[in-house]
C-alpha cells in the first residue's frame, strides 16, 4: 500500500513539473510578444510619418508648379510650439516633483525634466519668434 501511494506521489510531481514548464514557455512566449509591440508601434508610426512628408513635399512642389503657392503663415508654428509647450511643461512639471518626493534626487528625476525643460524651451521660442515677427513687419 505504502508503495502505491509513493508511486501515485511521483506520478503527481511529474504532471506538476510538466504544468510548470508548460506555464513557463507560454510567459516567455507572452514576454517576446509583449516585447515586440512597441517595437512594431515605432515602426509603423515612422514609415506612416515618412509617407506623410512625402506626401507634404508632392503637395508643395505641384503648388509651385502651378503658381498656387502660400508660404505657410508661422503663426501656425507659433500656436503649436504654445500648445506643446504648455502641455509639456504641464507634464514634466508634476513628474519631476512625484520623482524628487519618491526618490530623492536621483536619475529618474530626469523623467520629468526632460518634457518640463522641453516644454520651456518651446514658450521659449514662442516668445521670441513673436517678438521677431513684430520687428520685421
Amino acid at each position: 500500500m505504502p508503495e502505491n501511494l509513493i508511486v501515485k506521489l511521483n506520478n503527481i510531481e511529474a504532471q506538476l513539473a510538466q504544468l510548470q514548464n508548460v506555464q513557463c514557455e507560454s510567459a516567455s512566449a507572452a514576454k517576446i510578444l509583449i516585447s515586440l509591440v512597441p517595437m512594431l508601434g515605432v515602426i509603423l508610426g515612422t514609415t506612416l510619418l515618412f509617407f506623410f512628408i512625402l506626401w507634404q513635399y508632392k503637395l508643395r512642389k505641384e503648388l509651385i508648379r502651378s503658381g498656387n503657392y502660400k508660404p505657410v503663415l508661422d503663426e501656425r508654428i507659433r500656436t503649436l510650439s504654445l500648445l506643446i509647450g504648455l502641455l509639456s511643461i504641464a507634464v514634466g512639471l508634476p513628474m519631476t516633483i512625484l520623482f524628487l518626493i519618491i526618490e530623492g534626487v536621483s536619475y529618474s528625476v530626469l523623467g520629468g525634466l526632460l518634457p518640463f525643460s522641453a516644454g520651456i524651451g518651446l514658450l521659449l521660442f514662442f516668445i521670441f519668434s513673436g517678438k521677431k515677427i513684430r520687428e520685421t513687419t
